[in-house]
C-alpha cells in the first residue's frame, strides 16, 4: 500500500496501517514484590511523619525483614544485574553535589510479609479511546538548532536562585479547581536588542519567527483542549510534535484518561480523585510507622533519596530545608505498592514519577520547576500535585505492570525482541556485540525498567513522553522499545570499535549532558521509522 507521513513529520515517510495492538495486563495470581537493591546500608532519617499527626514515634520501627534473593537461571540476568546500578555523571542540567552510593547487591526479589493488610480495591479506570488514525490537523514543528524559548522556560543555573512567594502565581486556586486557568498565564516578557547580542536584527528576526511558530502551535493547543467534548484524536496528533511546557499540566492528565474529555465533568473528577487519593494516604499511615509494610517502606526509604541526585527539587530533605517532596514521593510509591501486591515496589518507579510532579509542580509557579523549594506552595496545591503526580503514574505502570512481577516478562520479552530488531536494523552492530560476548540484558534492561531515565534528563523524558502519550496507552512498552533500539544504533560507529569492557562502560555512561529537545525529536523520528518498518512484520524477527 501507498505510504503517508506520519503526523506533521515531512523529513518521516512512513506511516503505520495500524496503531498499536490491544494490550490486556492480566489479573495476577501470585503475590510478589519484585524488587531491588537490597542494600545493606540502613535507612535514612526521612522525616516522614502522618498528616494528621506531627510527632514520630521511632521506637515503633521495626527493622525490615531478611529479603530473600532470586537464583537466576540465565547468565544474561545475572550480568544484567551486575551492570544496572553502576554510578554515572547525571544527565541533568545540574552538577552532582554529592556522590550517590549505588546499590550494592544489583536486583533481587522481595516477597511481601506472611501478614498481608490487603490491598485496597483498585478503581477500575478508563483508558482514552484509541481515536482511530490519525486524522489531518495542521501542525508546524521545529527541527534544528532554535534559540531558547524567552522566558518561557527557565534555563538551569548554576548560581543560587532567589525564592519567595512571588515565585508562586497568584491564581493556584483557581488552577487548583480548574486546570483551564493555566491557559491565562500571564505573557511572557519579550527580549529586548540589548539582550539579544551584537547581531541584534537577525537574531531577533529569528527570534520573532521561532515565537510565532510557538503561538500558532499554542493556540492550536488552546482551541483543542477548550472544546466542550475535546477531540482526542486531533489532541494526539499535536501533541506528538512536543506540548508547550505551559499546557503540558491540562494536555497530559487528557492524554493518560485521568481527565475527563468533557469539560463539564473535570473539576467534579479532579475533586473526587484527590479525595480519594487522600483517604488512601490516611488508611495506609493510619498506624504510623508501626503499621506499614516494612520491607516496601525500608526499601523506598532507600531509594527515594537517591531520586534525581544534582536536581536541587529532589534534594530538599538532604539539605535539610524541607522534607516536603521526599515525603510526597515515599507517600505516593508506598501508596501505589500496597494497590499492586503483585509487584510491590520496584526500585526505578520512584523515577518514573518525577516528570509528572514537575510537569503538576510548573502549573502553579512562574520558576523552573527544578530550582523551585515546594514549601513555599500552599498546602493544599501541594496535595493536589501529589495526588495527580499518583493518579498518572498509576495510569502508565497499569500497561506495563509485567516489567515489575517476578521474573518481569514483559522486560524478558522486550529485551529479547530488541536483540532481534537490532540485528535486522544493524546487522554488523549486533554481530561486533556477539563477537565481544555483550548479551542486551547486560545494558538494556535498566533502559526498559526505567525507560531510559537514567540516560536522559528528566526535561529529555518529559519531550520524549510528549509523544509515548500521543501514541497511546502502550507506547511505554510497544513504542519504547524501537526507540531503545534507535537509541544503541545511534552509537554504533563508536560501539564497533571497542572491546567488551569499553562497550559496557560506555553504554552505562553515555553523552548525553548536553542533549536538547532536537536530539530527542531525532531519535523519536528514527523510532517511528523502525516502527512502520517492522511492527507489522513480526514474523521477520529472529531469522
Amino acid at each position: 500500500m501507498a505510504a503517508r507521513p506520519p503526523p506533521a513529520r515531512p523529513h518521516v515517510g512512513l506511516n503505520p496501517s495500524h496503531r498499536f495492538s490491544s494490550y490486556t495486563i492480566p489479573d495476577w495470581a501470585e503475590d510478589d514484590a519484585w524488587d531491588s537493591g537490597s542494600d545493606s546500608e540502613a535507612p535514612h532519617n526521612s522525616g516522614w511523619h502522618n498528616r494528621s499527626t506531627t510527632r514520630r514515634d521511632s521506637s515503633a520501627a521495626s527493622a525490615p525483614k531478611p529479603v530473600p534473593r532470586p537464583k537466576l537461571k540465565s547468565s544474561s540476568s545475572t550480568l544484567a544485574s551486575s551492570y544496572t546500578h553502576i554510578n554515572h555523571p547525571s544527565p541533568s542540567s545540574y552538577p552532582v553535589k554529592q556522590e550517590v552510593q549505588p546499590p550494592k547487591n544489583g536486583w533481587t526479589i522481595v516477597r511481601k510479609s506472611s501478614d498481608q493488610r490487603g490491598s485496597f480495591d483498585a478503581r477500575e479506570v478508563e483508558r482514552p479511546g484509541d481515536g482511530g488514525a490519525y486524522e489531518d490537523v495542521e501542525g508546524d514543528m521545529i527541527i534544528g538548532d532554535l534559540e531558547p524559548e524567552a522566558m518561557e522556560q527557565p534555563a538551569a543555573s548554576h548560581t543560587k536562585v532567589r525564592q519567595d512567594k512571588s515565585s508562586v502565581r497568584d491564581d493556584v486556586e483557581g488552577i487548583v479547581n480548574d486546570p483551564l486557568h493555566i491557559i491565562q498565564r500571564r505573557p511572557s516578557r519579550k527580549l529586548s536588542k540589548s539582550q539579544v547580542g551584537a547581531d541584534a536584527g537577525v537574531r531577533a528576526e529569528k527570534l520573532d519567527r521561532e515565537r510565532s511558530i510557538r503561538t500558532n502551535r499554542r493556540q492550536k493547543f488552546v482551541e483543542c483542549v477548550t472544546h466542550e467534548d475535546v477531540n482526542m484524536a486531533q489532541l494526539r496528533k499535536l501533541a506528538w510534535n512536543g506540548v508547550p511546557s505551559d499546557l503540558r499540566p491540562i494536555v497530559w492528565p487528557l492524554l493518560l484518561g485521568y481527565l475527563p474529555l468533557p469539560a463539564p465533568l473535570r473539576a467534579s473528577t479532579l475533586a473526587r480523585k484527590r479525595q480519594e487519593y487522600q483517604s488512601l494516604v490516611e488508611l495506609a499511615f493510619s498506624r504510623n510507622r508501626e503499621g506499614l509494610d516494612q520491607q516496601i517502606w525500608h526499601q523506598i526509604e532507600i531509594d527515594v533519596p537517591r531520586t534525581r541526585p544534582g536536581v536541587r527539587l529532589w534534594m530538599q530533605a538532604a539539605t535539610q530545608r524541607t522534607p516536603t517532596v521526599i515525603q510526597s514521593l515515599e507517600r505516593i510509591l508506598y501508596v501505589w505498592a500496597i494497590r499492586h501486591p503483585a509487584s510491590g515496589y520496584v526500585q526505578g518507579i520512584n523515577d518514573l514519577a518525577t516528570p509528572f510532579f514537575q510537569v503538576f509542580l510548573s502549573a502553579y509557579i512562574d520558576l523552573n520547576p527544578e530550582e523551585f523549594d515546594p514549601a513555599l506552595l500552599p498546602k493544599e496545591v501541594l496535595d493536589a500535585v501529589e495526588a495527580d503526580t499518583f493518579w498518572c503514574l498509576s495510569r502508565l505502570l497499569d500497561g506495563i505492570q509485567d516489567n515489575y512481577i517476578a521474573t518481569q516478562p514483559g522486560i524478558q520479552r522486550s529485551v529479547k525482541r530488541m536483540a532481534e530488531l537490532v540485528a535486522r536494523i544493524d546487522a554488523p552492530l549486533a554481530a561486533h556485540l556477539e563477537a565481544e560476548n555483550v548479551e542486551f540484558m547486560q545494558f538494556a534492561f535498566r533502559w526498559m525498567n526505567c525507560l531510559l531515565m537514567r540516560e536522559i534528563s528528566v526535561q529529555n523524558t518529559i519531550r520524549m513522553w510528549d509523544t509515548y502519550l500521543a501514541e497511546g496507552p502502550d507506547a511505554f512498552s510497544q513504542f519504547h522499545l524501537y526507540v531503545c533500539s534507535a537509541f544503541l544504533v545511534r552509537w554504533s560507529k563508536k560501539l564497533r570499535e571497542m572491546d567488551f569492557q569499553g562497550i559496557i562502560m560506555f553504554l552505562q555512561s553515555l553523552p548525553t549532558q548536553g542533549w536538547t529537545d532536537h536530539e530527542i525529536e531525532m531519535l523519536l523520528s528514527e523510532a517511528f521509522v523502525h516502527y512502520s518498518t517492522w511492527h507489522n512484520a513480526q514474523s521477520h524477527f529472529g531469522k
